[in-house]
């Protein structure tokens, strides 16, 4: 078994595309189960955020593993596995590892450096454990990948300026608005999107923050946070968006709901009973929270996902991306060296029981040929004959350990097995991430599936 992790996100897919795989929380338990139901899936977390989709597994066998996993995505998406394929790419062992930890370190993010990742992983985690869809092999990679991301975050100055999707969003509407300080925003949605975007615009002089979340009490409590912190601040309802738009100057879209909550009729009616004052609206839901017609109306700019992704796309992190990435190299070298060791160690309990095994047998033979041997002879007897065993197995089981501990080591500990007749079935553990280098990181499913394809033709010719 090994680790399988097929995702989409602004790299590889457009937002169109994003919006239709995009899993809302209260369907990630649901898709978790379906997971979990399949033949090939024995573990699994889900990474759902507004630029990535990605589905971390253990699987049983590759193709199988993957065909499951798509098959469950596609059918969230309502959409057939071929429509998706060229957009979701496919990360196995060893590249599957990497890449969560390039992941929980920022480097994969639209704005590179972003800590936002680190909480939504460990979001990812918490809910798939709370499902019980997590194991040994996932909850060791979680924690360390949560650990990789806070070293580079510690040790590095990727995030100094503490950019996010929202912070890159906002600076767009503050160029727009030729700035906030002293304008009115409304914020829909109060959920951690929505409390980041509040904060911001706190920082950025806002002069009052309208609150709008299908929760009333869940907008009561970021709106009192933000009068707390000296920010004019109050609620509004769901239903008269029209109103609270038509006195705002910047509208921050962030629901997480399926399906857009500002239309083009809510705004084009606000429209009609305000001055000329431009209106800036930032959309940061996937699915998109603000219709897209709303773009066209009159004195109406949107800045969106989309179009931050391409601003962002040439963005680089320089020396401090360079350096996060050292380091995330480094923790991939330590942990795959770790499960390596880690896997043949059944393979030494086995040779120790089979030693002590022997050595018993003949202290039993030595009872039934001498049985009027001394007592405290016969104890000096059996604890000399198990110092030599014990010394003669210790060089070559600690140093089968560090062999194995390089790639391309666990040869070693099949060497063991050969030699020493060992039972596969006493020595069988849960496979743990590791190098493969029959499959390269980063294929696309399409690839993925192609080369499935014809590897099952050559086992057929």
């Amino acid at each position: 078994m090994n680790l399988l992790t097929v995702g989409i996100s602004h790299h590889s897919a457009p937002v169109r595309v994003l919006e239709r795989v995009a899993i809302g929380g209260d369907d990630v338990p649901k898709l978790l189960g379906e997971l979990l139901q399949r033949e090939h899936i024995c573990e699994a977390f889900i990474i759902s955020t507004c630029n990535r989709v990605e589905v971390y597994a253990v699987a049983e066998t590759f193709h199988g593993g993957l065909d499951d996993v798509t098959s469950v995505l596609a059918r969230h998406a309502g959409a057939e596995v071929g429509e998706l394929a060229d957009h979701l790419y496919v990360y196995y062992a060893g590249a599957a590892v990497e890449h969560l930890f390039s992941v929980s370190a920022g480097l994969d993010s639209m704005v590179v450096g972003e800590a936002q990742i680190l909480g939504q992983l460990r979001q990812a985690y918490g809910t798939a454990d709370e499902n019980g869809t997590v194991g040994k092999t996932l909850h060791e990679l979680a924690q360390q990948a949560l650990r990789v991301g806070k070293r580079v975050h510690a040790e590095t100055g990727i995030d100094a300026e503490g950019a996010s999707v929202v912070s890159e969003a906002l600076a767009d509407a503050e160029v727009a608005l030729d700035g906030l300080a002293g304008r009115s925003a409304l914020v829909v949605g109060a959920g951690s999107m929505g409390g980041l975007a509040s904060a911001q615009l706190k920082r950025a002089g806002i002069g009052e923050v309208v609150i709008a979340n299908r929760t009333a009490a869940n907008g009561e409590r970021l709106a009192s946070s933000l009068r707390a912190d000296g920010v004019a601040a109050r609620t509004a309802d769901l239903t008269d968006l029209s109103s609270a738009i038509a006195a705002a100057d910047l509208v921050v879209a962030c629901t997480g709901a399926i399906g857009a909550v500002v239309t083009e009729d809510v705004v084009a009616a606000a429209l009609t009973v305000r001055d000329d004052r431009p209106l800036l609206c930032c959309d940061l839901g996937l699915p998109r929270d603000i219709a897209p017609e709303v773009a066209g109306l009159p004195g109406v700019t949107v800045v969106d996902l989309e179009s931050l992704q391409q601003r962002l796309s040439d963005k680089q992190g320089g020396n401090e991306s360079e350096r996060a990435a050292q380091i995330v190299a480094e923790e991939l070298r330590n942990y795959l060296a770790a499960q390596r060791s880690a896997e043949v160690t059944p393979t030494v309990t086995a040779l120790r029981k089979r030693a002590a095994e022997v050595v018993d047998g003949e202290l039993l033979r030595l009872d039934s040929r001498l049985p009027e041997l001394d007592g405290d002879v016969r104890d000096e007897l059996a604890r000399t004959v198990r110092r030599v065993v014990d010394k003669l197995l210790h060089t070559p089981t600690v140093r089968v350990k560090q062999l194995a501990s390089v790639p391309g080591g666990a040869g070693y500990a099949d060497a063991l097995r050969e030699l020493f007749e060992l039972d596969p079935q006493t020595t069988a553990v849960l496979g743990t991430p590791q190098a493969d280098e029959s499959l390269p990181g980063g294929v696309t499913v399409a690839q993925a599936r192609l080369r499935g394809r014809a590897e099952q033709d050559g086992e057929d010719r």
